[in-house]
């Protein structure tokens, strides 16, 4: 299995974060959801809430998110989000 995933957050205006990440909680439209390497594929409306990375070797990065998608596949996780502001 995977020790890391490949993540994507990008907004209409800007690439927010591109790099590895070993985990990631993301608020989807009905709820907080976890992804890890390995997950199974996925895909979900993002809510307003906060997007928390842990990329392993630096310290964990929060990111307040409003709206949006994740799809999560093949250990690549894209979110395409409205809006993305630091947290």
């Amino acid at each position: 299995m995977a020790r890391a995933m490949d993540l994507h957050v990008v907004t209409p205006a800007r690439v927010v974060f591109e790099g590895t990440a070993r985990s990631l909680v993301a608020p989807a439209w009905d709820g907080l959801v976890g992804i890890l390497p390995g997950h199974a594929p996925f895909l979900t409306l993002l809510g307003s809430g906060r997007l928390d990375i842990d990329s392993g070797s630096e310290a964990r990065q929060s990111f307040a998110l409003s709206g949006g998608v994740m799809k999560v596949e093949d250990n690549q996780v894209t979110v395409l989000a409205d809006r993305v502001d630091a947290a």
